[in-house]
């Protein structure tokens, strides 16, 4: 009962960072007000499949280092994480 709740969830925050990704795409084209990045890592560790996929699609944040690998990291933890709990619901 509890893994569909934890996967939506999961779909939830991967969307909601694949969405601030775009935004702050956006934003940066169009000179305005933008996520710091600390704030865009945040949202990589609870939406890393959603935030690696908006930077790479988006090409946002691709060529800037050290915040790529950083991102990456968090991505990956994030992954491991979700594989983690879903063995352990299973």
């Amino acid at each position: 009962m509890f893994l569909p709740v934890f996967l939506l969830i999961c779909v939830a925050t991967n969307l909601w960072a694949f969405v601030a990704f775009g935004f702050d795409k956006v934003a940066a084209v169009r000179d305005q007000r933008r996520l710091s990045e600390a704030n865009l890592l945040g949202l990589t560790l609870i939406g890393g499949i959603g935030s690696m996929t908006a930077s790479s699609l988006f090409k946002h944040k691709t060529g800037k280092q050290p915040f790529r690998r950083n991102a990456e990291i968090l991505a990956g933890f994030h992954v491991a994480l979700i594989a983690f709990v879903v063995t352990l619901l299973v």
